[in-house]
């Protein structure tokens, strides 16, 4: 019985020594599981779950102008020259309309036929007056000849001169008439008369206007058309009168147009209003766009700025640059060749519970934070002095910059602890 209780005590004194090494063993397991889930001290390690969630954009250094700048607003015009309002010579009722609202059309391109009985009366006076004036023409020479031969009268040659001359300004009259009518004169000759129209387009463009309907009848000083050509599309911006004097021509102006925020586009100076606008104490900037842009149109609002003298320096957005005390840093991602080790050394380290197909080595990026030198800003981007020189293709972070510095925060946090 003694030897049953001794052997039952050293079973006890067994198991319990076992479980102490055990739990020693996992408390092991979990600190070096939770200094493995750390970045290295001043870095951030990101998978692609994480990159993906804060969209995140890698990129370079632009160039931009961030000296004196003057804001201004206005809006997209096209030249007096590529806009035609278009009406009729002579009115008339509307027989047929060949074009719809936001067509394109073609110089020479009909739009509408008009017919009217005005229209035969034009060309009937043209007939009459142009058959008419070839018996005045022959009367003309023979009263000439008669009289440099010292037969015929000289009041009579007067008479006969005078007629014809009246006769022809008639004729040259109504000819020009009809060519603004469309009409062709010498059809008129040969007997064609017609009673109707067409009415042209003359220049390319798109039609905004369409100001009639079948049947109508248009006077000559009714709009029946507007044809705009958008090629030539400008901007039209406004200055306050304290900005005047750094405007000059030649200079450029970065705008952006409401409807697309998010493209920037370049147009230059070349006119300046040399009068106030009566309310606003402004004087209005045309500048031509320097390169063409498809799908603006007159009318719309744009926003913009002026650089009024040049220094380039090399930027970041603001969402790329973050402050910790005085000092400035920003992200750039990990050159896989130095000392910092690869994304394949420090896989292990961000196990996520996800299977390893997943979570690929080349998923994980690893970024550093590289202290700079900021300089002045202006529209969203901050001029970056490097302290160390980067190596020409290396990929900064251009947002979510201050994510990157509390992750890196919390990693530093947890290891001390």
């Amino acid at each position: 019985m003694k030897n049953i209780t001794i052997i039952a005590f050293t079973l006890i004194m067994v198991v319990i020594l076992m479980s102490c090494n055990t739990k020693t063993v996992n408390n092991e397991h979990v600190e070096n599981k939770e200094h493995e889930n750390h970045s290295p001290k001043g870095m951030v390690l990101l998978n692609k779950n994480q990159q993906d969630a804060l969209s995140l954009k890698l990129g370079t250094f632009q160039m931009r102008n961030l000296t004196t700048v003057v804001k201004t607003n206005g809006e997209l015009e096209v030249p007096p020259a590529n806009t035609a309002e278009i009406t009729a010579i002579i009115g008339g009722n509307v027989k047929k309309i060949k074009v719809f609202h936001g067509d394109k059309i073609y110089k020479g391109q009909v739009l509408a036929i008009l017919e009217h009985s005005n229209y035969i009366k034009v060309q009937e006076d043209f007939a009459e007056v142009a058959h008419g004036l070839d018996f005045l023409k022959q009367d003309y020479e023979r009263q000439k000849e008669l009289y440099e031969n010292n037969v015929g009268a000289g009041k009579v040659l007067q008479k006969v001169k005078s007629d014809y001359n009246i006769a022809k300004a008639k004729y040259e009259g109504l000819k020009s008439r009809l060519k603004l009518l469309n009409i062709d004169p010498q059809k008129i000759k040969n007997g064609t008369i017609t009673n109707t129209i067409a009415i042209y387009s003359p220049i390319n463009g798109f039609v905004n206007e369409v100001n009639i309907k079948l049947g109508t009848y248009v006077d000559a000083k009714d709009k029946m058309f507007e044809i705009t050509d958008n090629n030539e599309i400008h901007a039209d911006f406004m200055v306050y009168e304290k900005d005047i004097h750094l405007i000059k021509e030649g200079q450029k102006i970065h705008f952006t147009v409401a409807n697309r925020p998010d493209e920037e586009f370049i147009a230059t100076i070349f006119a300046i209003g040399k009068e106030f606008e009566k309310n606003t104490r402004a004087i209005h900037i045309h500048a031509k766009l320097n390169k063409r842009v498809e799908g603006l149109i007159p009318g719309m609002f744009i926003t913009g700025h002026i650089h009024t003298d040049e220094r380039l320096t090399q930027t970041l957005p603001e969402d790329a640059v973050v402050k910790e005390g005085t000092k400035s840093f920003i992200f750039v991602l990990n050159n896989k060749e130095d000392h910092y080790g690869t994304a394949d050394d420090h896989d292990h380290e961000y196990s996520t519970g996800e299977d390893h197909d997943e979570q690929t080595d080349e998923s994980i990026k690893i970024f550093k934070m590289v202290e700079v030198i900021t300089g002045q800003k202006a529209e969203g981007y901050t001029e970056i002095k490097l302290i160390d020189s980067l190596p020409e293709d290396t990929k900064i972070v251009l947002n979510a910059a201050y994510y990157l510095l509390a992750d890196m925060k919390k990693d530093e946090t947890e290891h001390e602890h």
